[in-house]
């Protein structure tokens, strides 16, 4: 009864609405580390980094969104935005940030990037049967 939930579209819907809310999310930073306005410029330079680390950091963050945009490929975009994450973590946890609201943010994201892939993937959800 369980796998034919997991095998109808209500499932995958679901899963791209959560992905497609995460891609948005990393588009939108990814943009605004290339364009650089001064309110990224000075949160960059705030968290310990240089400036002129803003547009690699949102060439990464680019390059690693489409990859988890693209079906295909989205799982290899998963693990390395997952990487991405993690060091926005380690960030917030060294510059001594409040817990909830910044350094679990990143895994608020991951959470929608992990779980809007569960869903919408019927080979992950076959790996990793969550009953």
């Amino acid at each position: 009864m369980e796998t034919k939930h997991l095998s109808s579209k209500k499932p995958v819907v679901t899963g791209w609405i959560f992905s497609g809310l995460a891609i948005l999310f990393l588009l939108f930073d990814a943009v605004g580390k290339l364009m650089k306005p001064e309110m990224v410029v000075e949160g960059t330079v705030t968290l310990g980094y240089p400036e002129s680390v803003i547009t690699g950091l949102g060439t990464v963050l680019l390059l690693c969104t489409i990859l988890y945009a693209i079906p295909r490929v989205s799982f290899i975009g998963a693990l390395l935005l997952t990487g991405y994450l993690g060091g926005a973590v380690a960030t917030h946890v060294r510059v001594e940030n409040p817990l909830f609201s910044h350094i679990l943010f990143p895994v608020y994201v991951a959470i929608f990037i992990w779980g809007g892939l569960y869903l919408r993937n019927k080979k992950l959800r076959e790996i990793v049967f969550l009953k």
